[in-house]
């Protein structure tokens, strides 16, 4: 059949049309894949070519309020292995078998495997300098050093809870090291090399090297200062009567900074795996929960000063050694009673009774509700993890016995962290503050803040008025009642003791009590709060008065020293008792002639040093007071004074 020549031409059209429409959806598909996706197929193809070696970012320091650091970074490279550049893998599982310190079998099994890189976590991770470059020495082909680091903690066990701990990944586990682990971590960097499907180096591509971003700083509240001495005095306790455990924590009442936090048992945060988990994920301060025996009466005597119940120093009531309450006698701790006194003697002689008799007069939603304000029942918001909320009665199922024991101490659990916010709330002029231990998050290139952290006021619980008689009761205690061992001459001391049996299975254990002391100081202006607690002291009366007391005291003093708060010689004279003396002041000396240091009749032994016929220097320095018989040095000169 013959085709005209219309229809031929409308077919030659038609291919053409066809044609050029198959030209531009083909041009079209190129400029696309070479101006549009070019740069990420390129991509593709060079990370299909590419093998890389891992770098690790350094973890963010963790330094004190000063600088001073306390979790650091030391290098520990890292073997890696490409298998397929491995040319001789029965003599490089040799050489780095005896590198390594491991088996030439597993070693091989290991470098032998179907991967384009191996990580050597069998010996060959976070390896020390030394056997890095011993790897490095034997120029073994597919075998490869990163820079790796692992944390260091500098003073061992010193603030173990509270820093915590970062795995073999340098991830935060436990304390702070997991609480801001996301700001200490960093981001990783590596260094790539091309090689084909063989494993062979591909020359003409050149090495290409990602810088790793380092984790940011952490600055605390901790003062290294006031922790190395709550260190030292728990060490002390520690080896004096060997407790089941022990509590200290010091904070700046008017901010809720966090100065020193630590427990008892700790840990080398390097070597946690020789300890127990129950060890070292529980930080006692805030995860303990415990009666507080009688530090628990600040929070009556606050409550009750502010709803007007009582008037310290005018009412008067009796103490023959117990009180009835319910069909239930609630006894003191002085089975003979402290007779009648003033509120204030109530307060100083930690008397039960008159606890109860303040209880009564506030009443169950009183009491309960000050009680609240001031934070217990719930966390305190401590940026620390596994803090405890502590256990209230029930309101609608406490009656006149369970109100009576709440008023001094007893049938309620509370945590370390709540009594040291609340007592500071009831000595600062009445502000409850939100603890805190991280003062600022700083760039670890230029050490400047990004962010900083504020004291946060939750609420006012109670008037400056009732503050101030608070802080006057609390130094009563220290002056003239029951915690005589905490006085430190020089600085205005106030604080509490506290006794409290320890319950198992529904009773109380025998011979067996938490002991605790909370200090304030100065009394008349609050610049630290040191709360003790000692878990079944042996071989040791349990009182908080016998054993807490002094180890707080001692805090206090040496504490307020290196804070740089000065002492001064208006405080409350302390009450004398057996086996207390009467202290020596120290006279001034300085430009007395020697010869008329002999009709001085101190009881303090004098020891001289240099030549000369007058005194021109000595130390302690005058009003200081000592014990009799303590040192008193004396330097000696030819000019008076000089």
């Amino acid at each position: 059949m013959r085709v005209s020549n219309v229809t031929v031409r409308r077919r030659l059209i038609f291919v053409l049309i066809a044609g050029v429409c198959i030209f531009f959806i083909i041009a079209a598909r190129l400029g696309y894949v070479q101006f549009v996706i070019g740069g990420w197929l390129t991509g593709k193809a060079l990370d299909s070519w590419s093998r890389n070696i891992p770098f690790e970012p350094q973890r963010g320091e963790i330094l004190d309020r000063n600088g001073v650091p306390l979790a650091t970074n030391i290098s520990a490279p890292t073997v890696f292995v490409i298998p397929k550049q491995i040319k001789d893998p029965v003599q490089t599982s040799k050489q780095l078998a005896s590198i390594l310190d491991v088996k030439e079998q597993d070693v091989y099994k290991k470098i032998t495997k179907k991967s384009m890189i191996i990580r050597m976590d069998q010996g060959g991770r976070k390896i020390s300098n030394e056997k890095a470059n011993q790897v490095r020495a034997l120029n073994l082909a597919g075998v490869f050093i990163a820079e790796d680091s692992k944390r260091h903690y500098p003073y061992g066990s010193y603030l173990s809870h509270v820093l915590g701990f970062a795995g073999i990944d340098n991830q935060g586990l436990t304390g702070l090291e997991q609480y801001y682990d996301k700001q200490l971590s960093g981001k990783k960097g590596h260094v790539s090399f091309f090689s084909d499907a063989r494993g062979k180096r591909m020359p003409s591509l050149s090495d290409d090297y990602e810088r790793p971003s380092n984790g940011n700083n952490l600055k605390l509240t901790i003062d290294s200062k006031v922790q190395t001495i709550i260190e030292r005095e728990l060490d002390i306790a520690q080896a004096k009567y060997n407790p089941d455990g022990a509590v200290a924590i010091a904070m700046n009442p008017s901010t809720g900074e966090i100065l020193g936090m630590s427990s008892r048992p700790d840990f080398n945060p390097e070597d946690y795996r020789r300890v127990s988990p129950e060890v070292y994920n529980r930080n006692l301060p805030v995860w303990a929960n415990y009666e507080p025996g009688s530090t628990f009466k600040i929070i009556t005597l606050a409550s009750a000063i502010e709803e007007k119940k009582v008037d310290l120093e005018r009412d008067h009531f009796n103490d023959p050694g117990s009180i009835e309450v319910g069909g239930r006698k609630l006894r003191c701790w002085r089975r003979s009673g402290h007779g009648s006194q003033s509120f204030l003697e109530g307060v100083q002689n930690s008397c039960n009774p008159g606890f109860v008799i303040l209880g009564q007069r506030l009443g169950k939603e009183k009491l309960f509700s000050y009680i609240r304000n001031f934070g217990f029942g719930q966390k305190t918001g401590i940026d620390l993890q596994g803090e405890a909320t502590g256990i209230l009665f029930n309101e609608n199922k406490v009656g006149p016995l369970e109100l009576a024991t709440t008023a001094f101490g007893q049938g309620v659990s509370v945590t370390p962290i709540q009594q040291v916010a609340a007592v500071s709330a009831a000595v600062n002029g009445g502000y409850l503050y939100e603890p805190y231990i991280a003062k600022e998050i700083d760039d670890p290139v230029t050490g400047k803040p990004i962010s900083i952290q504020s004291p946060k006021l939750k609420r006012k619980v109670i008037s400056e008025e009732t503050s101030k008689q608070v802080r006057h009761a609390l130094e009563m205690v220290v002056a003239q009642g029951t915690g005589r061992n905490a006085y430190v001459d020089g600085y205005r001391v106030g604080g509490k003791t506290g006794t409290a049996q320890k319950a198992k299975d529904g009773k109380y254990l025998q011979n067996n009590h938490i002991v605790s002391f909370i200090g304030i100081a100065p009394a008349d202006d609050p610049q630290l709060v040191v709360y003790v607690a000692i878990d079944n002291p042996k071989n040791t009366v349990q009182f908080g008065g016998t054993v807490a007391a002094p180890i707080v005291g001692k805090m206090m003093d040496d504490s307020l020293r290196a804070m740089g708060i000065e002492k001064r010689k208006n405080q409350i004279e302390k009450k004398k008792q057996w086996p207390d003396v009467d202290m020596i002041e120290v006279p001034n000396l300085v430009g007395v002639p020697v010869d008329k240091l002999q009709d001085m009749m101190y009881e303090l032994n004098v020891k001289t040093s240099g030549k000369g016929e007058y005194i021109v220097k000595q130390a302690p320095a005058p009003g200081v007071k000592l014990k009799p018989g303590s040192v008193i040095r004396l330097f000696l000169g030819d000019k008076p004074g000089g």
